[in-house]
């Protein structure tokens, strides 16, 4: 894959920043944001750099760890996950392109002044014009953006010299004419403005020296660009009567007409079509790199990567870029998609002081030479600050926004991500610190102090079953000094009265007593025995448990019968309603078992379900095998993070651990002797984040079933699934 040659200076890059704000920003907007809060449009502009400055600060530290071409959607899809950048590379792409278009509709009613020529064909040429120069190449498309922001800047500092002496402190009286709601509303609109700020970064592939460069051309350019932004609009507050430059189309030549003549006023035109013109053109350079480094990644075809043989450029993702460029221009309201631009703008913002903590706090390489102050409360403050703004953007422009990024994620999951195996450092961060607390939980689980098994036995029980489920009983509760609570539950037809049916008694029942006698003898614990008549087995288990406040039920249940699986089972309805942990087992024998396997289900084991194998594998000197299911092309870092959560969890247990499929160190089988799993959540029943991958195999299996209070919360839920 051929990469682009680094031939953009720091002149350069802060003509090309300073060239894709001072735009629209200026010649534009000042009238429709003094519309919406009159004088204090002036601090709306100041506020708005001030928001950006985190984002501005964040990109200058990824930029110099990644000078890659692409910009936010490099650092958004390193650092949060292909899904998150393939987001932000569309959305960025499409509200640079919809900036741009703006700044040409915009710049021709300043040429309107001088000439009568229709909007939308000049608008076409223009953007015609500058879709070839980028096509030519970037040090070309530099060398313009320098020529044009210097004729540019000169203009305007002309017009900031010549009309600040007619300012008049009148004009600023009242200053908040629509108190804090319209301040924050315009902050709103004019954010867009300081768009262009982090464009550098989209274009740091072709930057010499970036270590230096591009955190010098982004927070250089920006805090000029505030203070000229602030100059020039409050200027043109002071200099005009209330109600000139409100909704005007061209407020800073109208401005300038009050101060410095005709001759002013041709002065803006020229500064105006020049600003709006490389606004454009800023836009068309840095916007066409987005689908050029999704395309290298694998997100969009990969033919938008190809770079021009004769140019050096990229020339498919230029010429998509400008076509989108030609189609906003001529069919689409070019003011409504800005403001919808905007709020996606702040929206990425968010994203990039996001992205910076996943970077730091996670273990991908990560060296930036320049690094954000006052980590991480400046990006904070940028998030806040940009959640406080998007609410002031409108109803309109926020569902615009959820469409674009809808659509992305449809693209995403439609196109990329059967074509990619990648995951952002976000993603290993959340892994890390779901797995540290679930271990903290795990610790707590198998350090309990008291514990209390009820064994809950029905008519369906064979006295081998019963054994088994006393024995597995025991070794649950003699670590922990606990008690067995044994209980025969005898359920009789609802016309029986239950006083006449206890006194009759089954063949099982009198076996169950004779064995009573020698139980607590035999399993060396504490057992209370008892028997239960109801006319609804499921109900009366319910209630013992919570009258007796027991810690856990063990019962039986076959978990893939198939009458379990269409319709339900009673014991479904115990595991909803049982007040404590429910233990089922699929019950094939209990005898000593040598190896004990941990089942997960794709998240980290629940710390009940692992106490549960520790506890029956300290009692019967047994092996734990933690088995985890392995996933075809799973990202390394993925690998690496779930085995050092196995090996941590291994440290947990008291007793030795062998990895899954080995054989035992005496040449024994590998099969386990008894499984534990995680039983399926019933908030989840049926739901994909549930579902039970695990294949039945010879041997006793136990489903943990644990209580609601012990079990994590959905969104938590949803994270193990994904994340693990």
């Amino acid at each position: 894959m051929k990469s682009l040659e680094r031939d953009l200076g720091l002149p350069t890059v802060l003509a090309i920043s300073i060239g894709a704000m001072i735009g629209s920003g200026i010649f534009i907007l000042p009238a429709l944001a003094l519309d919406i809060a009159g004088p204090s449009v002036v601090l709306a502009y100041l506020l708005a750099g001030v928001f950006v400055l985190p984002a501005a600060l964040s990109k200058s530290e990824m930029a110099t760890a990644m000078p890659e071409a692409g910009g936010t959607y490099i650092y958004i899809e390193r650092g949060m996950g292909p899904l998150l950048g393939t987001i932000a590379g569309v959305g960025t792409w499409f509200a640079l392109a919809f900036k741009g278009g703006l700044a040409l509709v915009g710049g021709v009613p300043y040429l309107l002044i001088v000439f009568d020529l229709p909007v939308k064909p000049v608008a076409l040429a223009l953007a015609a014009v500058l879709i070839l120069i980028n096509l030519v190449g970037a040090k070309q498309t530099g060398r313009l953006q320098v020529v044009i922001v210097v004729a540019m800047l000169a203009a305007l500092s002309w017009f900031v010299v010549g009309s600040a002496p007619g300012v008049r402190q009148t004009n600023f009286e009242p200053f908040f004419t629509d108190g804090a709601g319209g301040l924050l509303a315009a902050t709103g609109l004019v954010f867009v403005s300081y768009a262009g700020v982090t464009k550098v970064a989209s274009i740091a592939e072709e930057i010499e020296n970036p270590d230096r460069n591009i955190p010098l051309g982004i927070l250089g350019s920006l805090g000029f660009t505030t203070l000229l932004y602030v100059l020039i609009v409050a200027i043109m507050v002071g200099v005009t009567d209330a109600g000139v430059v409100a909704g005007s189309k061209v407020p800073v030549a109208d401005a300038a007409r009050a101060t410095l003549g005709a001759f002013g006023v041709g002065a803006v035109v020229v500064a105006a079509v020049l600003a709006l013109v490389s606004t454009a053109n800023a836009g068309i350079l840095s916007s066409s790199r987005y689908p050029f480094a999704m395309a290298r990644d694998g997100l969009v075809p990969e033919t938008l990567a190809a770079v021009s043989e004769r140019f050096g450029t990229p020339s498919t993702s230029i010429t998509l870029t400008g076509a989108v460029l030609l189609t906003l221009i001529a069919f689409v309201p070019i003011l409504d998609i800005a403001k919808l631009a905007s709020a996606f703008q702040i929206l990425v913002f968010i994203l990039i002081n996001l992205t910076i903590v996943a970077f730091r706090k996670g273990e991908m390489e990560y060296e930036p030479s320049f690094e954000s102050p006052l980590y991480p409360w400046t990006q904070i403050f940028g998030v806040l600050g940009g959640l406080v703004l998007i609410t002031q953007m409108g109803r309109i422009a926020i569902l615009g926004a959820v469409v674009i990024t809808l659509g992305s994620a449809v693209w995403y999951f439609a196109y990329a991500r059967p074509r990619i195996q990648r995951e952002g450092a976000a993603t290993d961060v959340v892994r890390r610190r779901v797995g540290r607390n679930v271990l903290t939980e795990t610790e707590s689980a198998i350090d309990r102090e008291t514990y209390e098994v009820l064994v809950a036995l029905t008519a369906e029980a064979s006295r081998e079953r019963e054994q088994a489920l006393l024995r597995m009983a025991a070794d649950l509760v003699r670590p922990h000094d606990g008690r067995v609570v044994v209980v025969w539950f005898e359920e009789v037809p609802d016309q029986a009265p239950l006083e006449t049916a206890a006194e009759v008694q089954s063949p099982a029942e009198v076996r169950f007593e004779e064995q009573t006698d020698d139980l607590a003898v035999d399993l060396d614990v504490d057992v209370d025995v008892g028997e239960i008549v109801s006319h609804d087995t499921k109900h009366a288990v319910v209630n013992f448990a919570e009258h007796r406040r027991v810690d856990a039920i063990v019962a039986e249940h076959e978990r893939l019968r198939l009458r379990s699986r269409l319709v339900g089972d009673p014991i479904d309805w115990v595991v909803r309603h049982a007040p404590c942990d429910v233990l089922l087992v699929d019950n094939r024998g209990y005898d000593r078992p040598r190896l004990v396997e941990l089942v997960s289900d794709g998240g980290p084991f629940n710390p009940d379900q692992v106490a549960v194998a520790e506890a029956i594998a300290s009692q019967n000197d047994a092996e734990v095998s933690i088995g985890y299911p392995e996933t075809d092309g799973s990202p390394e870092q993925r690998e690496r993070t779930i085995e050092e959560y196995r090996e941590q969890l291994g440290e947990l247990l008291s007793v030795p651990i062998r990895t899954p499929g080995s054989t035992a160190p005496d040449g024994g089988s590998s099969s386990p002797d008894l499984r534990i799993r995680r039983g399926a959540d019933h908030r989840l029943r049926g739901a994909l984040l549930d579902r039970d991958s695990s294949q039945p195999v010879d041997c006793t299996e136990i489903s943990v079933h644990p209580h609601e209070s012990g079990q994590p919360g959905l969104v938590r839920r949803f994270l193990e699934r994904v994340v693990f």
